[in-house]
Formats: structure tokens, C-alpha cells, sequence
């Protein structure tokens, strides 16, 4: 067993402190909200499909330097951003779609987030809609994660396949739907202080499944990978318990044992206690690096008749500056090299993670 030691940087944070201290929120200004507007009115005049233009074809200055700072902020710093300001009050569904492209342009390449292709989700119940983008779970079946996000009920801790993910909030619910994070490096922290046995277990391998309503028909439908993984002084972590327990279903897959757990019970205890609780303002962009931060969401309501429908619009990011991954990681990311396009879901007919090139 390799000694472990605690992880140093900005990106151990506790959430009183973020809250107190702000440090995480950036907020777009005049200038450069009009510069937004302009980049939208090129890209209408010219015609382009959605998801089909670069960061050429959406010209920005003052904000291509706040998303290069944002950038850094993700890889190097906090790992969180909540970017403010954008007034989609005064766009359709369809305006904000392409500028919410045209700024995640910036930022890195937009992945496939299952395996029919979608390229920019849209978290919302779908629980009451004939045509939904999950598999709905057999009697007697774990609910997927995916089925979760799309419905009411509240997230646990999880991160998404892919260096950053980018929500962009249209539309709250009547209540509810409330934003959790929390620093995954602090986590690592705190439970090799607490009880370096269960981290020394969270860094081995642990089993989890395929969900068909991402990666569709796979070779393997489930794969071993550790929750923790340090290349370089750097953290990475890839981890949803739902997986985890969809894993025990398949019997070729060994069995949890009560350590294990016990590992999976603290770590989210940690993360209850050092995790931040942000509401969305429509108009929020939140931007965070998968590899040191979770994210989860209290439920919500839903009001139709008031138009009270929550509405968020979700990007994948391959960000060109993402750090280097332990060996092994490659079995879900594709790539462990640093900058390299990787995570998202390869599509089952071109072979591809990304809809356009970087």
C-alpha cells in the first residue's frame, strides 16, 4: 500500500467558506453581453444549423478572455464557475441553445451524451412525456442515473463523463431544484484523515455498469475502475453510486463487500457536509471540472399552468487544457492523455465522440 498523502491547491474548498467568500462567481457586463448579441445575430444571418458552427463563426474579445480566465479557473483552480448574466428573458429557447453552443465553443468540444446522438441535453421531467431520452428500468431494476436526472427527484453525488459540464439555466421550477457541489479533493482529504483504510479502497477498482440508455449496446456491459485516481499531484474521480449498484445486478460481477460500502457511505457523507448549496437564476451558466467536483440537486415542482417548468440546457466538454490520467482510466475516457478529446459516448454507427471537429 503507497503511502498517501493530502492533495494541496484551490480546489479544496469547503462549501461555507465558497459561499461566504463568492470567489467561484464571475458575471458577464454590458459590453460583453453585447458582443453576445451580435455573435448571435452573425450566426442567424449566416444560417447555420444548430450545434454547426466554431468559435470563428461566433466572434467574441472582452468575453473570449473571461471563458479563457473561466478555463483556467476549471483546470487550475476552484473547478467551479458560476458564470452570471445572461438575460434569456429576452431570447427564445432556440437563441439561447445557439449561444449557450457559441460560448461552450470556447471552452472546449461539445461530446455525444448517449448513444443517439444527443449533443446538447435538456434536463427537465420527462417523466410525463410520451417521448423520453432514458430507458425506463424493469420491474425490480435500479433506475438509471439518467432516468433520475429527468425526472423530479433529487441527484446524489455524481459526476458526468467528461472533463467539464456546462448547465445553462432557462427556466426554474415553482420550487425545488436546488444545485449542490462539493470539492472532491477536499473529500480525498478528509477521509484520509478520518480513515485512510476506506480511501485506500476507494482508490482499487470498483465494478460498474453500461447503462443502455447512454452507451446503448456495448461490448462489456459493465468495467472495473477505481472512484479516486492521482496522476501527476493531480485528482481524478469518475464516480455515481447508481452505476455502482447497477454493476450488482449482472452476475459476473463480484460481489460488493461491507468495506466497500462503508467507503461509498462515507464519502457521501463528507460530501453532505463540506458541499455548497447554489439556487439557479435563469440565465446561470455552472461550469464544473468532473475530475474534482460533484454535483448533485435537491427535487423539485413543477407548475405548468404558471409556466413554472424547469429548464436547463447541458453541454459535454473535452477542454484542451485537461490534466493527464492515471493508466487504466482509458477503459471510460477513451484517452488519459492531457488535452486529448476523450470521455462522452462513442456513437454505435460512426465511431465518433464529437458531432463537429475541435
Amino acid at each position: 500500500m503507497t503511502e498517501k498523502l493530502p492533495l494541496a491547491g484551490r480546489a479544496a474548498w469547503y462549501g461555507k467558506e465558497l459561499d461566504v467568500s463568492s470567489a467561484w462567481i464571475r458575471t458577464l457586463d454590458d459590453s460583453q453581453r453585447a458582443e453576445i448579441d451580435a455573435a448571435l445575430a452573425r450566426v442567424k444571418r449566416d444560417g447555420f444549423a444548430p450545434y454547426a458552427f466554431g468559435r470563428d463563426d461566433f466572434p467574441l474579445a472582452s468575453t473570449a478572455r473571461l471563458l479563457a480566465d473561466i478555463s483556467d479557473e476549471l483546470e487550475n483552480g476552484l473547478g467551479a464557475v458560476r458564470l452570471r448574466g445572461l438575460p434569456v428573458e429576452r431570447y427564445s429557447d432556440d437563441d439561447v441553445r445557439q449561444i449557450f453552443w457559441g460560448l461552450g465553443r470556447y471552452l472546449g468540444t461539445a461530446l455525444y451524451q448517449n448513444a443517439r446522438g444527443e449533443i446538447m441535453g435538456e434536463v427537465r421531467d420527462e417523466t410525463k412525456l410520451t417521448e423520453k431520452t432514458y430507458v425506463e428500468a424493469a420491474p425490480g431494476s435500479i433506475v438509471s442515473s439518467r432516468a433520475r436526472a429527468r425526472s423530479t427527484g433529487p441527484l446524489r453525488w455524481h459526476t458526468d463523463r467528461c472533463d467539464v459540464i456546462a448547465l445553462l439555466c432557462v427556466r426554474n421550477a415553482k420550487a425545488g431544484g436546488v444545485s449542490k457541489l462539493t470539492s472532491i479533493v477536499t473529500i480525498y482529504n478528509e477521509i484520509l484523515r478520518r480513515r485512510p483504510d476506506l480511501l485506500e479502497l476507494l482508490c482499487q477498482d470498483y465494478w460498474r455498469a453500461r447503462p443502455a440508455d447512454e452507451d446503448g449496446i456495448a461490448i462489456t456491459r459493465a468495467f472495473a475502475l477505481p472512484v479516486f485516481g492521482v496522476q501527476d499531484g493531480k485528482l481524478t474521480c469518475q464516480y455515481s453510486r447508481t452505476y455502482v449498484e447497477q454493476a450488482q445486478e449482472f452476475a459476473e460481477v463480484p460481489r460488493l463487500t461491507s468495506a466497500q460500502n462503508e467507503a461509498l457511505d462515507l464519502l457521501a457523507e463528507v460530501a453532505e457536509e463540506t458541499c455548497i448549496y447554489a439556487p439557479f437564476v435563469p440565465g446561470d451558466i455552472q461550469l464544473l471540472n468532473n475530475h474534482v467536483i460533484f454535483h448533485g440537486r435537491t427535487a423539485y415542482e413543477d407548475d405548468t399552468a404558471s409556466q413554472q417548468e424547469r429548464l436547463l440546457f447541458r453541454l459535454w466538454l473535452s477542454t484542451p487544457n485537461s490534466r493527464r490520467l492515471p493508466r487504466g482510466f482509458e477503459v471510460l475516457w477513451g484517452s488519459t492523455e492531457s488535452g486529448a478529446i476523450r470521455g462522452g459516448v462513442v456513437q454505435p454507427d460512426t465511431a465518433q465522440r464529437v458531432a463537429v471537429a475541435a
